[in-house]
């Protein structure tokens, strides 16, 4: 098995089984944390005039159902994602929301689309996961028809997104096997370096690439805090098999780590991206 495919089935394997249960079960926290980027997206689409929305990496859809709801019957939207659970989970938001919006479970590196279906992709902390990311958007520019755009989120850097590594700084002194982050390669700052991200696009036949910043402001209940730390990102999927002492102890490390982000019942955290934009 080449690298590229043990990262593939690494990626399916993860967000079809712990990383797919861990959003489900706090889908509450992520929408609520997420929500301020639906508005972003949704005046990006908007903005083109784009009729046919591929949302890429969509997980329970919420970004996807506030475009279709935007589009209305004169637009499509397809919400795409590798977790089987979670576009289960989208689709029945859809029906229960009677919403146009469809949704399909696939790799979008290999997915065969129409040809020049789309006339814009969006995405919401979807794209920074392809084993081999310069083949994946050219698939996707081959899904693209030409001129259509891009408006892609993405991490930047954890220097730059301190609140997102408390959890896990926190908790490594008191877990000496805790997995330290691997810099580059799929994962949550898989697109932190601007360069490289142009790189990526350019190789897979992608044109004028701008690459901003974008600093977002989110929040959610405070209440949920506890629930945030222990059961998403690396520090929830170390303490799955973790005794109750041992998750004591973390839970009252973290909780401390985040005192500063609470204020009136929130926790609060700026969530510092970039907006990706190219043109097929």
């Amino acid at each position: 098995m080449t690298d590229t495919n043990r990262v593939r089935d690494d990626q399916h394997q993860l967000w079809n089984g712990p990383g797919a249960e861990a959003w489900i079960d706090n889908r509450d926290i992520l929408d609520a944390m997420f929500h301020p980027f639906e508005a972003i997206l949704v005046a990006a689409v908007r903005a083109a005039g784009a009729g046919r929305v591929l949302d890429l990496g969509c997980g329970t859809g919420s970004t996807s159902l506030a475009i279709a709801d935007d589009l209305g019957a004169e637009g499509s939207v397809l919400g795409l994602d590798i977790s089987a659970p979670m576009i289960a989970v989208a689709e029945a938001r859809a029906a229960a929301a009677g919403s146009a919006a469809r949704f399909l479970a696939a790799d979008a590196a290999t997915h065969d689309f129409a040809a020049a279906d789309f006339d814009m992709i969006v995405s919401r902390f979807g794209v920074m996961f392809f084993a081999d990311p310069v083949a994946a958007f050219a698939n996707l520019h081959r899904a693209t028809r030409p001129g259509a755009g891009t408006f892609l989120v993405a991490w930047r850097g954890p220097s730059d997104n301190p609140f997102m590594t408390t959890a896990e700084r926190a908790a490594a002194p008191l877990m000496p096997d805790f997995p330290t982050r691997r810099s580059g390669g799929p994962g949550q700052f898989g697109f932190a370096d601007a360069d490289h991200v142009r790189g990526i696009l350019g190789a897979a036949g992608w044109s004028t690439v701008d690459i901003a910043p974008l600093d977002v402001a989110g929040a959610f209940p405070a209440a949920d805090l506890d629930r945030y730390v222990t059961g998403l990102g690396p520090l929830g999927l170390a303490l799955r098999d973790a005794d109750a002492g041992l998750r004591a102890r973390v839970t009252d490390a973290v909780a401390a780590a985040f005192a500063p982000h609470v204020t009136g019942g929130e926790v609060r955290f700026n969530a510092a991206c970039w907006a990706i934009r190219a043109r097929a």
